[in-house]
């Protein structure tokens, strides 16, 4: 069985029930989630080893988010406890032509106030195959961004195949800081993961003839995209997700893969929104899946947008769907039929 590392942080997300919102709400739903998280699970979903490292503070509330991911079957021995409190997000769900909203609280987080040399990445590697991050870990500055250099030159040394999902967060960081912090990390990863919107606003790399706002979508612009992430950087494929923002209830969906040679495009999907939040990292998660499995660069990007697909009508951060599903849907049953 391969066994996948994930870094990152895990935060507690909370929302109003229903479409309310925030100024509505008088209680708010639990739940756990953050970027490398919901990929660890997505993978423990598919039946693959998935560590999750991270670190929370050592009381309930940290408990309680570890456990939710052990819930599910996700290796947590390699989260380590201490720190003063666990980051926090607060989910308004949109609707129609009403936009989705989330505010961060997570600053002074126990991950975020990592030390480097906390983390021994030669015994977390010991025996993996692949390690994922994102952009939002050394957005959390600190120690972030030496800390991921230490860890993404420790995989690399051990052999393990790198993938970075870079995950653009202006409430972060900034263009500039993002710029010359990713600059560093991605020549060591083998798998980029983005959309047009990451591209351009870390990179200056704009696709051509597109414009996410009215769901038009250029082919040959984002084969452009995923050229130029490999050229200047070395990565031997680029993944960019591809959302037709028709309003924030429904959207078209899919996905190009780049193999370095040729691009590869999934079906586009019609998708009436549940929740849409966790959205990339269940394409990230179905393409590390695929590409582990042996998969064709077709059917990588075929099960990663089906599997991003299912995600988007699932309530909350997590994609709890099986190979099963996914393959079903990938493969054209899309009717939405009840299963008896």
């Amino acid at each position: 069985m391969s066994k996948v590392i994930t870094f990152g942080e895990i935060m507690m997300r909370l929302n109003p029930a229903g479409y309310e919102r925030f100024v509505q709400a008088d209680r708010f739903e639990v739940s756990f989630a953050g970027g490398e998280a919901n990929v660890a699970l997505s993978l423990a979903q598919f039946g693959l080893d998935a560590k999750f490292v991270s670190k929370v503070p050592e009381h309930e509330i940290g408990q309680s988010a570890v456990n939710a991911l052990r819930r599910y079957g996700v290796d947590t021995s390699s989260v380590l406890r201490g720190g003063p409190r666990l980051g926090t997000y607060f989910v308004e769900k949109g609707a129609s032509q009403r936009p989705s909203k989330v505010i961060y609280d997570r600053a002074g987080s126990s991950f975020a106030l990592s030390k480097q040399g906390e983390y021994d990445w030669n015994s977390i590697f010991q025996d993996a195959d692949w390690f994922h991050f994102t952009g939002i870990t050394p957005a959390l500055g600190n120690d972030m961004p030496a800390i991921c250099e230490e860890a993404v030159k420790a995989a690399k040394e051990m052999g393990l195949t790198v993938s970075c999902d870079l995950n653009y967060r202006k409430k972060l960081w900034s263009r500039d800081e993002a710029k010359e912090v990713m600059s560093r990390l991605l020549p060591y990863v083998d798998v980029c993961i983005a959309n047009e919107e990451d591209a351009a606003d870390v990179f200056g790399i704009h696709a051509e003839n597109t414009n996410i706002e009215t769901g038009n979508i250029s082919k040959d612009g984002y084969i452009g995209v995923a050229q130029k992430i490999c050229r200047q950087f070395g990565c031997k494929k680029a993944a960019i997700t591809l959302r037709g923002s028709l309003s924030a209830t429904d959207n078209n969906w899919g996905g190009m893969l780049y193999d370095g040679k040729n691009a590869f495009f999934s079906r586009t999907y019609s998708i009436h929104i549940v929740d849409r939040v966790g959205g990339g990292d269940s394409f990230g998660g179905g393409l590390i899946y695929s590409l582990i499995s042996g998969y064709s660069s077709q059917e990588a990007v075929e099960f990663a947008a089906a599997a991003s697909c299912l995600k988007h009508t699932i309530e909350h951060d997590f994609n709890l769907v099986t190979p099963d599903e996914v393959t079903s849907l990938a493969g054209g049953n899309t009717s939405g039929r009840v299963q008896r």
